[in-house]
């Protein structure tokens, strides 16, 4: 794996379930190997089966992109926090800690 920027801590459930990091490539997601273990382990999604290898991509995967609030709310997370619109991942980290639905995105594990 190549070296990493920002991480995410991704909960599903409230449960541990993995990581998603910035590479200098792109983006990695790594489900944690304790959560494999849990027999009510789920995936994130369905394009992102449950499985030890990484996944590695050059764009933000969709799943993790589409927590990400769109319209007015964009624009109302971006002013608040001082983010930029095209800064994906640190939307990510922002503004998904508690999403609607199983996963939110954590900037430290709890």
């Amino acid at each position: 794996m190549e070296s990493e920027y920002r991480k995410g801590y991704v909960y599903i459930q409230n449960h541990f379930a993995g990581m998603i990091a910035e590479t200098e490539e792109g983006y990695c997601f790594s489900y944690d190997r304790e959560y494999l273990k849990r027999e009510d382990a789920v995936s994130v999604s369905l394009t992102l089966p449950l499985r030890e290898e990484a996944y590695e991509t050059t764009i933000l995967f969709p799943f993790f992109d589409g927590l990400i609030p769109e319209g007015w709310l964009l624009g109302v997370v971006c002013r608040n926090w001082k983010i930029d619109r095209n800064d994906r991942f640190g939307l990510l980290l922002s503004a998904c800690k508690d999403c609607i639905g199983d996963v939110c995105i954590r900037g430290e594990r709890i």
